[in-house]
């Protein structure tokens, strides 16, 4: 008996040739572009002056001072709430903008599709346009295609190379990392981060593109449940588009601007069809500019530039996809083509599933702003303000000094040759002042206690600018005190800045000998 073949689940990738095309959506890609590259590579290099004792970069992540600089916003690493509450903010900004418009992020802001568009970008500048770029990959290996190849490639490993670089600029002083890694006295980390992003970025951008887009990344999956029926998102009206053909001949009703009258004359040219044996509206009858208008052939003539121009290799007609990124290259060359065959834009467009089906039946979409405000949107907005606003309010109103202290447990206590108990602790305070400070150390608490600051008689810790002092506290209760046999004692322990009288305070408690 034969046995056939087991088919394969692997599918080979198609090679993707986008091409070149001008409108209003690549435009906005262009300055997307732009302004996002600028941001990345050029924010490292900002300066910004904090005083002798702290770094001048303006944003800084210093892994060594567990520290994040932002302009003058500096987060500690006890402020990690503060980074928690952006990464939420991101989470449901996205969720916000998806609802609302799709998926705009992935199509103008998403770091593989600025990258992407970029390394396409210097492909075409050396092989050509699509044509021939296309003829080039089926061309066989030549002096010319080796050529072209090894500058394109070359191109890339440069972009990837900046790209790897400028990552690692965000982690130490950009100027003396850079001298350290070109004299070779970096540290080893620093080669391995940046070879590590200079090859995911020419991969990444260089050969996978779609690939990373479908396969690897999870929004795509992700989307259809941010997104509904009043979402704003990229689709093909084929009621006006089909059914395709090179030509069309119209029959053009009486125009009106009135949806009743519309109908009116809508329901005349349907009975006109009905008697001569053509489709009814859903076919080639349709409105353009309020006009009732008859075709034997759609809008559509069926170029395929919708396809060739498209960075994910989708036909959009086919209807919603998983793999369409909005980024509306679609809509720039049908309206291209539409403007050469002087045929209204808008066969391929932003609209809502809404709007189509009333458009469909004659009717009229709705308003931009209806779509966006609306309660699902607007519920993310609420939250996404709220947490954003908690974040400012948290920021402004956070001190310039905190102090911790842990008490030290082995041993808990210690009895001295007086019967006195003393309770160790290790105090920590911050400085988060541009200049040194000297605090003072006190307490208070219903039982009196006498405390020591181990090195400073005078009871007095100084604390760099900007750092974190450390300093060995003992609290003593004499014999005859209360504390000094009960098991447990609260006690508060304050410091107070000498140079301006601030005050921060801890709660301990401190451990008797019962």
């Amino acid at each position: 008996m034969s046995q056939s073949s087991t088919p394969s689940l692997y599918a080979a990738r198609e090679p993707i040739f986008p091409r070149r095309v001008s409108g209003k959506f690549r435009t906005l890609k262009w300055v997307i572009m732009a302004v996002t590259l600028g941001i990345y590579y050029l924010t490292p290099w900002i300066r910004w002056d904090r005083g002798p004792e702290l770094p001048d970069q303006a944003v800084l992540v210093d892994m060594a001072g567990r520290r994040f600089f932002f302009f003058w916003i500096e987060i500690w690493p006890h402020e990690f709430y503060f980074v928690a509450g952006l990464l939420i903010m991101a989470g449901l900004g996205l969720f916000l903008f998806t609802s609302a418009l799709g998926r705009v992020w992935c199509g103008y802001a998403c770091p593989q599709t600025v990258w992407t568009d970029l390394f396409i970008l210097t492909e075409r500048w050396v092989e050509g346009d699509r044509n021939a770029r296309v003829r080039l990959w089926n061309a066989p290996w030549s002096w010319h295609k080796a050529r072209l190849r090894a500058t394109k490639w070359a191109i890339w490993l440069g972009i990837g190379l900046a790209t790897g670089g400028a990552w690692v600029f965000y982690f130490a002083d950009a100027p003396t990392l850079l001298r350290e890694i070109v004299t070779g006295q970096a540290h080893p980390v620093a080669y391995m981060t940046v070879a590590t992003l200079t090859a995911t970025t020419f991969l990444f951008g260089g050969f996978f593109r779609e690939q990373i887009c479908i396969y690897a990344c999870p929004w795509p999956r992700i989307q259809s449940a941010m997104m509904d029926e009043e979402t704003i998102t990229i689709g093909y009206r084929d009621w006006r588009g089909e059914p395709r053909g090179k030509a069309g001949r119209k029959a053009t009703g009486a125009r009106t601007g009135q949806p009743p009258a519309f109908r009116a004359q809508e329901a005349k040219a349907a009975n006109a069809v009905a008697f001569a044996g053509v489709d009814g509206p859903a076919g080639p009858l349709a409105v353009e500019g309020g006009t009732v208008v008859l075709k034997t052939v759609g809008d559509c003539v069926d170029c395929m530039a919708c396809v060739n121009v498209c960075p994910m290799g989708i036909d959009i007609r086919n209807g919603q996809q998983m793999e369409c990124i909005t980024c509306g290259l679609c809509i720039d060359a049908c309206d291209e083509v539409m403007a050469k065959l002087d045929r209204p834009r808008g066969l391929i467009d932003y609209f809502t599933l809404e709007d189509e089906r009333k458009e469909r039946a004659g009717g009229q979409a709705k308003a931009v702003w209806k779509h966006v405000l609306r309660p699902r949107t607007l519920l993310y907005t609420s939250l996404w303000s709220a947490i954003g606003v908690a974040l400012v309010v948290a920021l402004f109103i956070r001190p310039e000094i905190e102090v911790d202290a842990s008490p030290v447990r082995n041993p808990l206590f210690v009895t001295l040759s007086d019967g006195t108990i003393r309770n160790a602790y290790d105090l920590r305070i911050r400085n988060k002042h541009g200049e040194e400070r000297r605090f003072a150390l006190s307490y208070s608490a219903d039982a009196p206690f006498v405390l020591s600051v181990e090195g400073a008689p005078d009871g007095v810790i100084a604390v760099p600018a900007d750092h974190t002092g450390e300093a060995r506290v003992y609290v003593e209760a004499r014999s005859g005190a209360p504390a000094a046999h009960e098991e447990r004692s609260d006690l508060r322990l304050w410091i107070t800045d000498l140079a301006n009288a601030d005050r921060a305070s801890v709660d301990t408690l401190f451990n008797g000998a019962p």
